[in-house]
């Protein structure tokens, strides 16, 4: 039996703030009972993971969070930021295919510029490891998450992050340029700033302009700063001169890719824009053809695709291992409160902690204290 989030009205406490967090922990717990019932198995990752991995899997928003410690017998460690890096690495080290996991617990995140932002709260999640079928996968986790909120006021928006990394890889530029582009897709401003410098639209600062200028080698004509040696330096500049007497990029391919990264339609209009985009960016027509067999996929199990939002430039900010499919629920009523749930395919992410080996994976989280504020202002 699916529980619904009605009765989180009969749940809730009497306005204290232990009453609300018992309701919460109430309600995770429920909401992870109704992820076993859809053939999940239940995992408690530890709270303290091992740093080094963990800190380069993460966004650089997070990456400033973590909680991090040093203990005596096993270094660097961090209270877990969320669930699925540590649920991966569980996965590939000894799980069998295909996989389901829930978990429900606390994660931290420390929050130096917001007070009243939540420093620890709960999570429940299901993640799916699954090669057979990726886009019934999506749709699978997308609308096991959002049958946990239909009766919350909600808006689902979603994106794809392959298709935006599918553009970039297919632009004609050399593989420097493609691999700077590739590392800030999750910083939008240097991402811009980035498209300006290769596509010749801003102009070289004249510091830059003398130091590429100069002949030879840098090492013994400057003193040493910071931890780079004399040889790196040279290497780096000589890699910037290098790229400095590249073409730019094709104002057709600029216009294209910004024609992109602008689309915020419903699926349908979307996927004929994007459609249109690709007569001047071809290598997105894979990605696309993915994001057809998932539109397919939700729609067989009921999901009002012709309704549902998608935004190109979705989950640019979020986690950096996502790398395909990304969603999250809003309360646009709400707009003091964080995104409801949220989620995302992350291929790439269990091939980096798999020494090799990888599976298709997707998985969302749920916020149980947000439900349960939403729930009490709309009852």
């Amino acid at each position: 039996m699916i529980w619904s989030p009605k009765c989180v009205k009969s749940l809730q406490g009497k306005g204290d703030p232990m009453g609300q967090r018992m309701t919460a922990r109430t309600l995770a717990a429920r909401l992870r009972m109704n992820f076993e019932a859809a053939g999940a198995r239940v995992v408690e990752p530890p709270y303290l993971q091992p740093a080094e991995t963990l800190l380069d899997l993460y966004g650089e928003d997070i990456r400033a969070r973590a909680y991090v410690t040093i203990d005596a017998l096993r270094g660097e460690q961090m209270l877990r930021p969320d669930f699925t890096v540590p649920v991966v690495q569980m996965h590939m080290s000894d799980g069998a295919e295909p996989a389901r996991y829930t978990y429900a617990g606390e994660v931290f995140r420390r929050q130096e510029q917001d007070e009243d932002r939540a420093n620890e709260y709960l999570q429940v999640g299901y993640e799916v490891f699954d090669r057979a079928d990726p886009a019934s996968a999506d749709a699978e986790v997308f609308a096991l998450i959002a049958l946990q909120l239909r009766d919350m006021p909600v808006r689902a928006a979603t994106g794809d992050i392959g298709i935006l990394m599918a553009a970039v890889q297919g632009l004609n530029t050399t593989d420097l340029r493609k691999s700077a582009l590739m590392r800030h897709i999750w910083r939008p401003r240097r991402f811009r700033a980035l498209l300006d410098q290769f596509s010749g639209r801003s102009v070289m600062p004249e510091s830059r302009k003398k130091l590429l200028s100069t002949e030879g080698v840098l090492t013994g004509q400057m003193p040493a700063i910071g931890k780079r040696r004399p040889g790196e330096v040279d290497a780096r500049v000589d890699a910037l001169r290098q790229d400095a007497a590249q073409p730019p990029i094709a104002e057709n391919e600029l216009l294209a890719l910004e024609a992109l990264m602008a689309v915020r339609e419903t699926i349908p209009y979307a996927s004929e824009q994007m459609r249109d985009i690709a007569v001047d960016l071809p290598a997105i027509t894979p990605a696309l053809d993915r994001l057809e067999a998932r539109t397919a996929a939700m729609k067989a199990r009921g999901i009002n695709v012709d309704a549902l939002d998608f935004e190109a430039s979705y989950g640019r900010t979020s986690m950096e291992y996502y790398d395909g499919f990304v969603f999250g629920f809003y309360a646009d009523a709400r707009p003091d409160l964080p995104v409801i749930a949220s989620g995302g395919r992350y291929d790439a992410l269990t091939r980096h902690l798999g020494s090799g080996a990888e599976i298709p994976a997707v998985g969302g989280v749920l916020r149980p204290d947000l439900m349960v504020r939403l729930e009490g202002t709309t009852s």
